[in-house]
């Protein structure tokens, strides 16, 4: 049995329906999955951008080699002080590149 079993129709003009269609677009969500957060009082976020995923990938990665980096450092009470540099440039790279590319201007409406 479905989850979902009352079926609502309504009618929008042209300039609602651009509207509705433009916002969905860039929820990434479907129509549907975008009204029923709305619903639930909910505005959904833009979706991020493509790149968004693999950056957050390559941070996640950055910051596993500083975490390897501080407990090396715990271990031996020794830091690699070389290492830890590369890695901290790395980070502050990762974060600008999300940052320009999520932290964009939002259009008008």
């Amino acid at each position: 049995m479905r989850k979902r079993n009352v079926h609502i129709q309504f009618w929008l003009n042209r300039k609602e329906a651009e509207a509705l269609d433009k916002k969905v677009r860039r929820s990434g969500l479907s129509r549907e999955a975008y009204l029923r957060h709305l619903i639930d009082g909910v505005v959904p976020q833009d979706a991020p951008p493509p790149e968004y995923f693999s950056m957050m990938r390559e941070l996640h990665g950055v910051a596993n080699n500083l975490n390897q980096i501080a407990q090396k450092a715990h271990t031996l009470n020794v830091v690699d002080v070389q290492r830890y540099d590369t890695c901290a440039r790395q980070v502050e790279a990762a974060i600008k590149k999300i940052t320009e590319a999520v932290i964009l201007p939002k259009p008008m409406e």
